[in-house]
C-alpha cells in the first residue's frame, strides 16, 4: 500500500503522455487514474469523516429451496440455473404414475361407499314398512285378546314381530351410518392423494433467481430433497461486522452506504434491518486478521426492495464491497458517499 501513491503517479504520467496523439486513450486514462483514485481513498488514503464508520461485507439474499414431498423420481426439471422465475412458476414435475392408479382405485372405493348408503337407506324404507306392518298386527292382536276373540299366544307372537321389526330399523339405520362413514373416509382418501399429485407439481413460492439445480430429469430423491434453490431477489442485503462501540449506535432504519468492488463509482443506499444481539468472533472471509481477533456484531444492511426491481438483472449475490455507517442519524455524508445509482 505504500507504492499505491507512486502508482499512481506513474500511471497518470504514462496517460498523460499519450493524449497529444490519442485522445480516447487520454480518456481511458482519466477514467483509470478516477478508478485508481477511489480505490486509495477506499484503501486508507483519505481519512473518512468523523462518525462514519467502514466495514467489509458481501452482497447476500433470502435462499428459498424448492423440495420434493414425497420420496420418487422426477420426471422432468423446467428451469436453469441463473433463469428468473415469477411466484407459481413451474419448476419441476415428480413421476405420478403409481400416485394416478392409486387415485384410480380412491375414486372406486368412493363409488363403492355411495352405493352402499345407497343400498342403507333403501333397507330403511323397508324397515319402516315392515314395522308399521308389525305395529297393526301388534294392535289388532291386542283388540282381539281384549274382547276375547284372540289367544294369548297369537298377541305374544305380534308383540314378539313388533320388536324384531323395531330391531331390524335400528340395525338398516346404523348400516346408513356406518356407509356414510365409509364414504367420507374414501372421500378423504381421494382428497389425500389428489393432494399428493398436486404436491407432485413443485411451484416457485415466490419470485426469484434459480441459483443451483440440484437434480436432473429422471433422477431418484427422497423425501424432502431438495430439487432447485432460489435467490429472492426482493430481499437482498450486505451482512458486516461492526465493533460493539460502533454497533451501539447503530439503530434499525439507520441510513447507510455500500460500494461495491466491482462497481467503484456508485454509492447503493441501504438501510439497517438487524444487529445482532450477541457479539461473535468475525468470520476469516470477511474481515483482516487483526479484526478477527476482536469480538464483533453481526448487522445486516437492507437495500430497498424498490431499488431491487429495478436493478434486478444487475444484482450479483456474492460480490464483495465496503460498508458505511454513521454512528449518528445527523451526521452528514460526506460528498463521496453521495448515492450514486447507474442510470
Amino acid at each position: 500500500m505504500r507504492h499505491l501513491p507512486s502508482l499512481l503517479i506513474i500511471v497518470t504520467l504514462t496517460i498523460g503522455a499519450g493524449i497529444g496523439c490519442r485522445p480516447a486513450i487520454a480518456a481511458s486514462g482519466t477514467d483509470l487514474t478516477s478508478r485508481l483514485q477511489t480505490l486509495w481513498n477506499r484503501l486508507g488514503g483519505k481519512r473518512l469523516a468523523e462518525g462514519i464508520t467502514v466495514a467489509n461485507g458481501r452482497i447476500e439474499a433470502e435462499q428459498v429451496l424448492a423440495s420434493a414431498k414425497f420420496a420418487g423420481r422426477v420426471e422432468e426439471v423446467l428451469v436453469s440455473e441463473g433463469q428468473t422465475i415469477d411466484a407459481g412458476a413451474v419448476i419441476a414435475r415428480m413421476d405420478t404414475a403409481d400416485l394416478q392408479a392409486q387415485f384410480s382405485g380412491a375414486q372406486a372405493e368412493v363409488r363403492r361407499a355411495e352405493k352402499a348408503a345407497t343400498q342403507a337407506e333403501a333397507l330403511i324404507v323397508q324397515r319402516d314398512s315392515e314395522l308399521v306392518l308389525a305395529e297393526q298386527e301388534n294392535d289388532r292382536a291386542s283388540d282381539l285378546n281384549t274382547r276375547g276373540a284372540g289367544t294369548r299366544q297369537q298377541l305374544d307372537l305380534r308383540q314378539s314381530q313388533l320388536k324384531a321389526a323395531q330391531a331390524a330399523r335400528i340395525a338398516a339405520v346404523a348400516a346408513l351410518d356406518e356407509a356414510k362413514a365409509a364414504t367420507d373416509t374414501a372421500r378423504a382418501e381421494v382428497a389425500r392423494i389428489q393432494s399428493l399429485l398436486n404436491d407432485a407439481v413443485l411451484t416457485a413460492p415466490r419470485r426469484g433467481r434459480v441459483e443451483y439445480k440440484l437434480v436432473q430429469s429422471g433422477e431418484v430423491v427422497a423425501a424432502g430433497a431438495p430439487i432447485v434453490t432460489l435467490l429472492d431477489l426482493s430481499n437482498v442485503y450486505m451482512t458486516v461486522f461492526l465493533p460493539a462501540k460502533i454497533a451501539g449506535s447503530v439503530a434499525i432504519g439507520d441510513e447507510a452506504r455500500i460500494i461495491l468492488d466491482p462497481a467503484p463509482d456508485y454509492v447503493v443506499p441501504v438501510t439497517v434491518s438487524f444487529v445482532a444481539t450477541d457479539a461473535q468472533f468475525t468470520p476469516k472471509t470477511v474481515e483482516t486478521q487483526d479484526e478477527r481477533e476482536k469480538l464483533m456484531f453481526r448487522v445486516k444492511l437492507q437495500i430497498a426492495s424498490s431499488l431491487l426491481k429495478q436493478y434486478e438483472t444487475q444484482v450479483k449475490i456474492g460480490v464483495r464491497g465496503a460498508a458505511y455507517v454513521r454512528s449518528g442519524r445527523n451526521i452528514p455524508w460526506p460528498s463521496e458517499l453521495t448515492v450514486k445509482l447507474p442510470q
